[in-house]
């Protein structure tokens, strides 16, 4: 069982963000910008593109909510999507705030937020789902 599936077993905490029966949204620990959210499958997959059809469309349409609140929520110009997968193997998508095309760089260096500060963006962008 990846950290992945513990968190969306509610083994291990989050920043829970959303979920539906099959996918859960949950602030990035390790965030490039505040509102730095990770969309997984409930399902484990280790490849994104070794999900059906019909799960990547819906992971997809799950992430649009997401982004949505997320632009809603933090100042930004867009929010930005990636995905990267060789970190956890568990297929996932990022949501980054963006500013300018640089802050989606996983070369920059990551913020280091207080819990208080992670509950806080968390409830911002819940709010405006």
């Amino acid at each position: 069982m990846t950290i992945f599936s513990k968190i969306a077993a509610g083994e291990i905490p989050s920043y829970k963000i959303a979920e539906d029966e099959n996918y859960y949204a949950f602030l990035d620990i390790n965030p490039l910008q505040k509102g730095h959210t990770l969309v997984i499958p409930k399902r484990e997959v280790d490849y994104f593109f070794d999900l059906t059809d019909e799960e990547i469309a819906g992971m997809q349409v799950f992430a649009k909510k997401v982004a949505t609140a997320i632009k809603k929520a933090i100042p930004c110009v867009k929010v930005g999507q990636c995905v990267l997968g060789l970190e956890v193997p568990h297929a996932h998508i990022h949501l980054i705030p963006m500013q300018s095309e640089k802050d989606m760089l996983f070369t920059n260096p990551h913020l280091e937020l207080t819990p208080e500060e992670f509950r806080q963006v968390a409830a911002s962008i819940r709010e405006q789902l």
